[in-house]
């Protein structure tokens, strides 16, 4: 057993898994061998959830009948209405609610109950658990608006059937289409902090709520999934600035700020997730008459990587994609949680297959044979 110290587990191979492949020197994503722009261009977010959870994409047949069961577990119970409209009131954080919402789905399961092993009942609860949480997001932001929930239709696919619960309007195909690449290429990426938090939880043979539950929480932090908001943070606050774009990132860095959006700890250059968002950017900018998030990105990008060396990741591009559509800002890292929580039951189902215990060590550095002295004389 080595002693060597790795800290943030960074390099150690801890498991097995043909869910996804990455390859950080080239800037190459692939789930179950299928690269990831195929997947972004011509796969529904189904029929990638299809993919991860069953290890083949879908027959028509197959892809019909899977898309209408998940449709059917749109419905929230009273149960977890009552909650959503409670912690909106309250005026939680919109991740801190979707804790709570996704750990209060198992009360109200029927499958709630089942033992780990029982894959159909796992199955169901993924669809449960999947089709729900978008429901839950877009009910939270209504209410918290002051609005009353939509209710969701079984004959939208899920990208488009969420942006219709949160604006009460039925999206066009454009803005669908658009947003169901979004979760597609957020869907899975390895053992990433949050993935790897549900397959921790998971290997205790805890259930898949308790597992996802522990996912939502790992992403809620601003070094994971937060770190979208943060980028649209910072545009809008160049906008408002009287600063163009390459004054305020290096004045920002001279006083040690962090520029959101740049950096990751598996690619080495540009992560081809943020290539493809990036040009839907443009896309959605031009059709919206309002690209300057989109041209105030690039000028960073391009003085980021020619002073620093440092390539964009997903995030820095999905924030100016997700501000036209109109999203509020707090609301991208429930959206990441939206999509995300498809990858985490497909690496929750895998540890499953053949599990063990995921424990590791910590070095000990601290005080040997310390004299206990009684409380009244210390």
């Amino acid at each position: 057993m080595t002693d060597e110290l790795k800290r943030g587990l960074e390099g150690v191979l801890v498991a097995e898994s043909d869910l996804s492949y990455i390859d950080g020197d080239v800037g190459k994503l692939v789930y179950r061998g299928y690269a990831i722009e195929d997947l972004a261009a011509d796969a529904s977010y189904e029929e990638t959830l299809y993919l991860l959870w069953h290890d083949e994409l879908p027959t028509r047949a197959q892809l019909n009948e899977f898309s209408a069961a998940m449709a059917a577990e749109r419905e929230l119970n009273d149960g977890v209405r009552s909650v959503i409209r409670e912690l909106a009131e309250a005026d939680e954080d919109p991740m801190a609610a979707v804790r709570t919402i996704v750990s209060s789905f198992s009360a109200f399961d029927d499958d709630a109950d089942a033992d780990v092993t029982d894959h159909e009942a796992n199955i169901r609860k993924s669809r449960r658990i999947t089709a729900k949480t978008a429901t839950a997001v877009a009910a939270y932001d209504r209410l918290r608006n002051g609005n009353e929930p939509v209710e969701p239709r079984e004959d939208l696919s899920h990208a488009a059937n969420f942006l219709y619960m949160l604006n009460n309007e039925e999206p066009d195909d454009v803005l669908a289409e658009t947003f169901d690449m979004a979760l597609v290429l957020h869907a899975d990426h390895g053992l990433n902090a949050s993935t790897f938090s549900a397959m921790v939880t998971a290997s205790t043979l805890a259930d898949l709520h308790a597992s996802v539950t522990s996912a939502v929480g790992t992403l809620s932090g601003g070094l994971h999934g937060g770190a979208n908001a943060n980028v649209m943070r910072m545009l809008k606050e160049i906008d408002e600035s009287d600063k163009d774009p390459i004054t305020w990132v290096e004045d920002a860095l001279d006083d040690g700020r962090r520029v959101a959006g740049f950096g990751h700890r598996v690619y080495s250059v540009k992560d081809p997730r943020a290539t493809i968002l990036g040009a839907k950017s443009e896309e959605l900018g031009e059709a919206a008459g309002e690209t300057k998030w989109y041209d105030m990105s690039v000028e960073i990008e391009e003085y980021i990587v020619e002073e620093k060396g440092i390539a964009p990741n997903v995030d820095f591009y999905s924030a100016s994609m997700y501000y036209v559509m109109g999203i509020p800002i707090d609301l991208y890292t429930p959206i990441f949680a939206v999509s995300r929580v498809g990858g985490w039951i497909a690496h929750i189902l895998e540890q499953w297959e053949d599990n063990r215990l995921i424990r590791p060590r910590a070095r000990y550095v601290g005080e040997m044979d310390a004299a206990f002295v009684p409380i009244d004389e210390r």
